[in-house]
């Protein structure tokens, strides 16, 4: 009598177990921007009214509001309250963990000082916070721009699969209120939050989580689009920096490159755009969103799908490495108006900012 074996082939996914964000309770709306004295890069006077710049920037970014941290919170603070959340979710034994990765860009920067604090690092912080005893629980920062949470996850994934771990927390936390000149029109983007996930490997008969991923950097003229430099106001000390951009310039650099980093890390995933569910783009810009929407859809020539691209931008702002694992957050936990994702939807997280640094993963639940 003839033996038959039967083979399931199951597959080792990384997986998102467990999501938490912390929004900071101050909220500042834009007519709250009505007194300040605006700028010009040489420090001449900026020729519009303060009312007429609120509402051309209203219109073009789409952000209404947006939220600054709490006098007594620093960045790490927030990581450390949106990875409590994300624990708690998972359901995870916290001593189990693997790595601690924390996506940012200025360290700590406490209320009223001119410096980040970055020793120790903010995941090490993080660690502390959430009192992990565990040695082998290894806990580094990532500093990649904006798209520092979604490079952090492809390193948790390439990390899981050359067995160096098994389970991860990945981090994006940011205070950009205390780095910005209040001068600069700029500053009006600009905003504080963290967004955390857990990841841990499943060994399962079919294929979901992580799919595929794409990442690049421009570094020639493209290097100096996002930077740190002085003050507009001349009567200031031009020895302390903030963060500045070439708005123009990042426009025109994520409209012509990001499409193409989103279709390449589809490609290799096997992902066609009609595939898709949603796409969580880091928000820095309503009508750029929009178009990097418009153009990727235009490369498999198709419409735009109604209802594709969840908006945190108008009241929570930009805040950078954040925007996305708090805005996956608030969807997955049907805290987003009119959005919302189940089992075996597919989904893209994409992101653009400095560096100039660009990357996408493609991630079915």
């Amino acid at each position: 009598m003839a033996l038959v074996f039967y083979f399931i082939l199951m597959y080792n996914n990384v997986v998102i177990t467990g999501t938490g964000s912390a929004t900071p309770q101050k909220v500042v709306k834009n007519i709250d921007f009505k007194n300040h004295v605006f700028l010009n890069d040489d420090g001449t006077l900026f020729n519009k009214e303060n009312q007429e710049i609120i509402e051309k920037f209203k219109a073009i970014t789409g952000i209404e509001e947006r939220r600054y941290a709490e006098d007594h919170l620093n960045t790490s603070d927030l990581a450390a309250q949106a990875s409590e959340k994300a624990i708690i979710s998972s359901e995870l034994d916290r001593e189990l963990l693997d790595l601690i990765i924390v996506a940012h860009n200025f360290g700590d920067v406490k209320k009223g000082s001119i410096q980040g604090d970055l020793l120790p690092s903010l995941a090490t912080r993080v660690k502390n916070k959430l009192g992990i005893k565990n040695p082998n629980c290894v806990a580094y920062d990532i500093l990649f721009g904006c798209p520092g949470w979604v490079q952090a996850i492809i390193q948790v994934n390439q990390a899981i699969k050359a067995g160096d771990a098994t389970k991860a927390l990945v981090i994006g936390a940011e205070t950009l209120s205390r780095v910005v000149d209040v001068s600069d029109r700029d500053s009006m983007i600009f905003s504080d939050g963290a967004g955390a996930t857990i990841l841990e490997i499943k060994k399962e008969d079919k294929k979901r989580g992580v799919l595929s991923s794409a990442a690049q950097t421009y570094a020639l003229e493209e290097a100096m689009y996002l930077y740190s430099g002085p003050t507009f106001n001349k009567g200031q000390d031009q020895n302390v920096n903030y963060i500045k951009m070439l708005g123009r310039k990042i426009y025109e650099f994520a409209l012509t490159n990001v499409p193409k980093a989103i279709k390449l890390a589809m490609d290799k995933g096997g992902l066609d755009i009609q595939d898709v569910s949603k796409i969580f783009l880091h928000q820095a810009n309503e009508k750029m969103d929009e178009a990097i929407v418009k153009r990727l859809y235009r490369l498999y020539q198709k419409p735009v799908q109604k209802n594709v691209m969840p908006m945190s931008i108008h009241k929570l702002g930009n805040n950078s490495v954040a925007t996305i694992p708090i805005l996956y957050d608030l969807v997955l936990n049907h805290q987003l108006e009119g959005h919302s994702i189940s089992k075996n939807d597919n989904v893209i997280f994409a992101s653009v900012g400095a560096g100039m640094n660009i990357n996408a993963i493609t991630y079915k639940l």
